[in-house]
């Protein structure tokens, strides 16, 4: 009678134990990263009476969460690369929005400056035209710096979110390392504290969208954590630390590092993923890459258009100076690790091919290998002054030993120190410092486009005479080294004339529009004092910057084009790899969902099976206390 007892009593705990599972996931069916959790029965066994043997009633096996370790690994890792993705395309688009097109672009202001010589060039001596080109140069300029100081602006809040970021893992890891602690303390023999691994799955979860995240299990219920690959964040009870350090050659740039006791290891940007990864790409790649377009631009401009003016001559009669504040060398940072004393800088040698990159100069003992950060390609030379990608890198002082790296940034700070030279109107070099002169015997109907000067030339002020042939082409007198052959052996050598097409000699360039007459002549010599007030020939040379290529084949007037095309790019595969990762991240998370959430039309079906139970359970330890009563009856 005791036995029908006892299966009575063991079937009403069983069912209310079920129960008050069922009103645990009804009461969590809104907790973030709770598991359905279940009650598993099992027999209790059996006894043998009379031969016979007769059941002993149920008991609680366990109380299990639903939970696929595979899919929530997936759901974490994708959760990760998600959150990188979307971190990386939030600071590009804030990025985006200071390169806008239209009137308010910097390719609207670079073309205003430009075009604003052709006044000039048409009323040399018209004040106000040279007033407009001064507030020209100073808008260009004052653009490039507020560009470059927006920029900074982002940089400083994109290290502030890193500082964050690495604040919130160490936290986490903290709080694993904790929860780990409980986990160990509180395991069972047969049941597992289910809550307790909710909630580290959930803390695991958080810190896989700020880094990713492997975990490795150990056979005390403990997790352990590792970050970039196999450094151990978290190892059972116990937390290392993730900190950032600037790096040793270029402050500006965050180091992320980890530090375990008294070591500290830096780790690679690539390796990190999550959100920390995102912001540090955006820091290392994007940003930088994006400021030496920016860069390259406002320095080209800043060297072509001082170069150009330099070649002329003010209403003063003044050699021009420049026009804007000259952009400053770029000093070698060198590595930690060198031994020498060498110092470099690397400057400006031909504005037309230059490469939107950071370098790093290598000294190998035997030479010097230029790496071009940008794509990876290594030049080598003998050694230095050495001439690539339009700069000339050049040692100030000291010797470099056998090893030593210097990291140049060329462009880093050149349009956040943009700045206008001239800033009086008279002081603007638009005239030429030489004239031409048609002979007074010309029958021809040649008439003279533009005279300036194109290049610095020791030649330049030598008279040179060009006398036309009978069959086009032209004789050139006075010619000195440097200049290019003869088209035509002769006798005499002539050049070939093709109308419209500069003609360029002894460091100036002259555009002869029409058709010549045989012994036609045109005299090149220095200009005259009287001449300078009439003559535009170095505004009509500043006005022919628009055409020069510069930018990869691209030219002057198109150089902003370059800047909007690179970050268009950018901002189009963050897009595109954003939305991707991010549905792909959805998509486990799921299916990681569809296991353990609590589905309450679920949990109301099976909360009416165990009240059922519950109820028979109770019915029954009614008829045996029925039968027992009456036993006892009988008894006395």
């Amino acid at each position: 009678m005791s036995s029908a007892l006892n299966i009575g009593s063991q079937a009403l705990n069983a069912n209310l134990s079920a129960l008050q599972v069922i009103g645990h996931n009804i009461a969590n069916v809104n907790t973030a990263g709770y598991s359905r959790q279940t009650v598993e029965m099992r027999s209790s066994g059996y006894q043998m009476l009379g031969g016979n043997y007769y059941g002993r009633g149920v008991e609680v096996g366990t109380v299990a969460r639903a939970h696929d370790a595979y899919l929530t690994r997936e759901a974490q890792l994708s959760s990760s690369v998600a959150s990188a993705d979307g971190e990386r395309l939030a600071r590009l688009q804030q990025l985006e929005n200071l390169f806008p097109t239209g009137e308010t672009g910097l390719g609207a202001a670079m073309n205003d400056l430009l075009n604003a010589w052709s006044d000039i060039a048409s009323s040399p001596t018209n004040l106000a035209a040279r007033s407009v080109v001064l507030g020209r140069g100073e808008e260009i300029a004052s653009r490039l710096r507020d560009t470059a100081g927006q920029m900074d602006l982002l940089a400083r809040g994109a290290r502030q979110q890193v500082g964050d970021t690495v604040d919130t893992i160490n936290r986490l890891a903290g709080e694993i390392g904790l929860i780990n602690q409980k986990i160990i303390e509180n395991q069972g023999s047969a049941g597992e504290p289910n809550d307790l691994l909710d909630q580290r799955d959930s803390l695991i979860g958080e810190l896989s969208k700020l880094v990713q995240v492997s975990t490795v299990g150990a056979d005390d219920g403990s997790v352990s954590v590792f970050v970039a690959g196999s450094q151990p964040l978290v190892l059972g009870r116990n937390a290392a630390r993730l900190a950032v350090v600037p790096d040793s050659t270029d402050p500006t740039q965050p180091r992320i590092h980890f530090q375990q006791g008294n070591a500290s290891m830096p780790l690679s940007d690539s390796a990190l993923g999550g959100e920390l990864g995102g912001v540090m790409r955006f820091i290392g790649e994007d940003l930088k890459e994006v400021t030496n377009q920016l860069g390259r631009m406002a320095l080209a401009l800043n060297s072509t258009m001082n170069t150009q003016h330099q070649l002329g001559v003010d209403l003063r009669g003044g050699t021009g100076n420049s026009f804007f504040v000259p952009a400053a060398d770029a000093a070698g940072l060198p590595m930690a690790t060198n031994t020498g004393t060498g110092a470099l800088h690397a400057e400006v040698s031909d504005p037309t091919a230059l490469k939107p990159s950071d370098y790093q100069v290598n000294f190998t003992g035997t030479g010097v290998d230029i790496v071009r950060l940008s794509d990876g390609q290594i030049s080598s030379f003998a050694g230095l002054p050495a001439e690539l990608d339009g700069l000339s890198f050049q040692l100030d002082s000291g010797a470099a030993a056998s090893g030593d790296s210097f990291l140049v940034k060329p462009f880093a700070d050149a349009a956040k120190n943009m700045q206008m030279a001239v800033s009086a109107a008279d002081r603007l070099a638009a005239a030429s410092p030489v004239m031409v002169t048609p002979g007074s015997a010309n029958t021809g109907g040649l008439t003279i486009g533009g005279l300036y000067a194109s290049e610095p030339s020791a030649n330049l002020g030598d008279p040179v005479t060009l006398t036309f042939l009978a069959d086009g082409s032209f004789t050139a007198t006075g010619l000195g080294p440097g200049n290019p052959p003869p088209d035509n052996v002769g006798p005499p050598a002539s050049y070939n004339y093709t109308p419209g097409q500069p003609l360029q000699f002894n460091g100036w360039s002259l555009t002869l529009r029409g058709g010549p007459a045989a012994g036609d002549t045109f005299s090149i010599t220095p200009a005259t004092a009287t001449n300078n007030s009439q003559n535009a020939g170095n505004a009509v040379g500043m006005l022919a910057l628009r055409d020069l290529a510069t930018f990869d084949g691209a030219s002057l007037s198109n150089g902003y084009s370059s800047v909007l095309s690179d970050m268009g790019t950018r901002v189009q595969g963050a897009q595109f790899a954003a939305s991707y990762s991010g549905q792909v991240a959805a998509s486990n998370e799921s299916a990681r969902a569809a296991v353990s959430g609590v589905n309450l039309d679920e949990e109301a079906a099976r909360l009416l099976q165990y009240q059922q139970a519950y109820q028979a359970s109770a019915k029954y330890m009614q008829v045996a206390q029925g039968i027992f009563d009456t036993l006892l009856q009988t008894m006395r």
